[in-house]
């Protein structure tokens, strides 16, 4: 049975395509150098790259989140250190004005440095990061306290995801942290201006159980810091192995790659050398 020359040509064409197409294929992971770039290449194996990218994403963005964190404690454990060196330089006032050769006018006059004590101690309890503050609870873009010690942020606690199913605190409820300090100055620089030897004793007193609230407060600082330390070192060691684990699903052995793209130009060659020799057709082909 003959076979017709349109029959003939679309088989050509047909091998001609097919052949080009693996060609191109084999050039691209040549020029890429990747095995797996299209979902026909190997559907099972990209599904589990993008697993594994998916993964790898995951762990950006949490390694995003502990380098936030720790800024944030840092920060918090700046400020509350820089808190304790002002209760102490104002117990030390306080052991002065208790004395009995100190007169009404000295203490009003201290009473006049706890007031700029109270400022510094507002300013340092509207501390931020990034235009985030740290003591307002969930109100972070809200500045906690005016000048008077009057709390405007919330009484939840500012948190990160450092894990799938793990958040670290690295806010503070400002009003429980502050709210004790900001009472106690304030009754001292009354106990001072009322020349109330009594009322500074009392402060004195509190701002000594004050001072161990901030040294707990750090010390939990610190306890979160290690923990993220510790976490990030876990991620370092996990996103190496997923970039190796990665690296073995879509990279091509490029000696392997360039071999078949070799092997695929001489077939290419020999399919155009061909198809030329059966495409030649006399002027009797087309009339019979």
């Amino acid at each position: 049975m003959r076979v017709a020359n349109k029959t003939v040509y679309d088989m050509v064409k047909f091998d001609l395509g097919r052949i080009n197409e693996e060609l191109n294929k084999a050039n691209r992971v040549v020029t890429t150098g990747k095995r797996i770039t299209d979902l026909s290449d190997d559907p099972v194996r990209l599904s589990e790259a993008l697993n594994v990218r998916s993964a790898l994403s995951n762990l950006e963005q949490l390694g995003r989140n502990i380098d936030m964190g720790r800024s944030w404690l840092a920060t918090s454990e700046s400020a509350l250190s820089q808190v304790q060196n002002l209760i102490s330089d104002t117990r030390a006032l306080c052991v002065q004005m208790v004395n009995g050769t100190i007169t009404p006018e000295q203490r009003a006059m201290a009473a006049e440095m706890v007031q700029n004590t109270i400022e510094e101690f507002v300013s340092l309890a509207n501390t931020e990061v990034n235009g985030q503050y740290v003591f307002a609870g969930w109100k972070t873009d809200t500045i906690p306290f005016d000048q008077d010690g009057t709390y405007n942020g919330d009484n939840h606690v500012f948190a990160i995801k450092i894990g799938n199913d793990t958040t670290v605190e690295v806010g503070s409820d400002g009003e429980a942290v502050f709210e004790t300090l900001f009472t106690t100055v304030s009754d001292l620089k009354d106990a001072l201006e009322g020349n109330d030897v009594g009322g500074i004793s009392a402060a004195m007193t509190n701002l000594d159980k004050y001072f161990g609230h901030i040294t707990t407060k750090i010390s939990s600082i610190g306890s979160k810091m290690v923990r993220m330390d510790m976490k990030e070192r876990i991620f370092q060691d996990w996103t190496l192995t997923s970039t190796e684990r990665l690296s073995k699903i879509e990279d091509a052995d490029m000696a392997e790659a360039i071999l078949e793209l070799q092997s695929r130009q001489v077939v290419f060659q020999a399919a155009l050398a061909s198809s030329a020799r059966v495409m030649k057709l006399s002027l009797v082909d087309f009339l019979t």
